[in-house]
């Protein structure tokens, strides 16, 4: 049984979703925001790709990664201060640009969120296989074999059962597995840099510079680009904090503050990380290094027993290290279909989407028809993906598509921001920075590298892709990322137009307004 959200009238001051009110503090939900990036399985998924672009100026690039991601996450903090609809970027774009700038807003969480599910979701089935056999197993070693899909197929299943059941349960089962993810991660680091001290690191590594933290060394622009745009998607996942705010205590200022929190936190975590596991490693395209293409899906797996051992207390490590990997993912998977959820409730209950999107469960408070599409969907995108793909295709074209639809929302946000205050910025000296400045120029660094990019993944030349896709007869070639960003913008569309026709409430501006009460009025 379910209820549906009440609809939203113009002039109120926010609409009760029927969501569980004051059910996270500012811990859980800093804990949802930092499990939602996955840190582990990020680095899993993107590092070596990362050092393929820049090389050594890797730890430069995530460092300066974050400066869009901590200037955007303020952004987030203060419009969340004058309207803490679990909506975000949908709810604040209608609010600033208008419905259509809006709509799009709400359509870019859902892509990005639906693409990353099927990399999520490879992740976890593979390191089902390799906690119990290792990374050597014939099952796990093929991340697109059937096995592995149906391991990932059931992971998102879980996942989506436990959004289902509760924020309470969905946060507490994030702290555990946030607590594995950073002690294995701090571990793994440690022992990597004794390794390296003691004399005891392979060959090919090297010993950790400052100069590594010079972006003046990346010679290619190009290169530079691309492997911001990566760490852009490493950091991604914060704002899921600001997604559950209608379930935060103190809902104006928690998730704002564990947004930013979490930025710092990921900041901390990733330069120790990086650093260590690279000057291990070495950047080498044979064997363990980083630049080897067999572990561009996965720098990990052949890392544990390199680091920790291949026996005793070391194949214990190694063991708990697959664990980290699997319950990193797990978390993203869970955080992942959360924020989904509440955006398309949202955008049901201001009449933007089909009304059933907007039914909450009357007993467990989350909602239903969102947050089961979102599993369904997931997985009817993962699986084409799965059989379509090698270890680095068609979902390693996704990841980097995710990339310009989180820079788009993201960057959408901070203009936002200053938009919506625009007439409070000249008040003092700290609105103008922290609604008007700050969040402007993480939008302009977010749509520039958004634009390069995507100009790379167009032009197949540049070699940004990992798929080439040829259209029949003229021969016209372009780059799998592109492909995928592209039709998912078409989607979008042809969605819009549909909901225009059978519901044009939303679009007439008569569910959700400029003129809808905020704390600080448009006069």
């Amino acid at each position: 049984m379910s209820v549906t959200g009440r609809t939203a009238q113009p002039g109120e001051q926010q609409v009760d979703k029927g969501l569980k009110s004051g059910a996270l503090g500012l811990v859980s939900t800093t804990i949802i925001a930092t499990a939602s990036v996955a840190p582990a399985y990020s680095l899993a998924a993107t590092l070596a790709f990362v050092v393929a672009a820049v090389a050594l100026q890797s730890p430069a690039v995530a460092v300066l990664a974050f400066v869009p991601m901590l200037l955007t996450s303020i952004g987030y903090s203060e419009l969340n201060k004058a309207d803490p609809d679990c909506g975000t970027t949908f709810t604040w774009a209608t609010r600033a640009f208008g419905p259509k700038t809006g709509w799009f807003g709400g359509w870019g969480i859902i892509v990005a969120d639906v693409l990353v599910m099927a990399s999520l979701a490879q992740v976890a089935g593979q390191y089902i296989f390799f906690l119990f056999s290792g990374p050597s197993s014939g099952i796990g070693k093929d991340p697109t074999s059937g096995w592995v899909l149906l391991a990932g197929v059931i992971w998102i299943i879980l996942m989506t059962v436990i959004c289902y059941i509760g924020i309470e349960v969905s946060a507490n089962f994030q702290k555990a597995l946030l607590s594995i993810e950073l002690v294995m991660l701090l571990v793994l680091s440690v022992t990597a840099l004794v390794k390296i001290g003691t004399g005891h690191a392979p060959p090919g590594h090297l010993t950790p510079s400052l100069s590594w933290l010079n972006p003046f060394h990346i010679t290619s622009f190009s290169s530079f680009a691309s492997g911001v745009i990566l760490m852009v998607f490493i950091y991604w996942g914060w704002d899921t904090a600001v997604a559950v705010n209608e379930e935060t205590k103190d809902k104006t200022r928690t998730p704002g503050l564990a947004a930013i929190f979490s930025t710092l936190i990921l900041l901390v975590t990733y330069s120790i990380t990086i650093f260590s596991v690279m000057a291990f490693a070495g950047i080498g395209t044979k064997g363990i290094g980083l630049g080897n293409p067999n572990n561009f899906g996965d720098v990990f797996s052949p890392l544990g027993s390199a680091i920790f051992g291949t026996s005793g207390f070391g194949t214990f490590l190694t063991r708990l290290l697959f664990l980290m990997i699997l319950s990193s993912a797990a978390a993203s998977t869970q955080t992942t279909i959360l924020p989904t959820a509440r955006t398309t409730l949202s955008m049901a209950v201001y009449k933007a989407l089909p009304s059933s999107f907007a039914k909450i469960h009357p007993r467990f408070l989350t909602p239903t028809v969102s947050t089961v599409v979102m599993g369904v969907v997931s997985i009817a995108v993962y699986i084409p993906m799965n059989y379509s793909s090698n270890p680095t295709g068609v979902i390693g074209d996704a990841v980097i598509a995710i990339g310009l639809y989180i820079a788009f929302y993201y960057g959408l946000t901070g203009f936002a921001c200053a938009w919506y205050y625009r007439k409070n910025l000249t008040s003092s000296t700290r609105n103008l920075f922290m609604q008007g400045i700050l969040p402007v120029a993480g939008a302009l660094m977010l749509y520039f590298l958004g634009g390069w990019s995507l100009w790379l993944d167009y032009d197949v030349a540049t070699q940004n892709d990992y798929t080439v896709w040829t259209v029949p007869g003229i021969h016209w070639q372009i780059g799998g990322a592109f492909v995928i960003a592209a039709v998912a913008a078409i989607v979008g569309v042809i969605i819009l137009i549909i909901m225009r026709v059978v519901a044009p409430a939303f679009f007439k501006k008569q569910t959700l307004t400029k003129a809808t009460p905020t704390l600080v009025p448009d006069d």
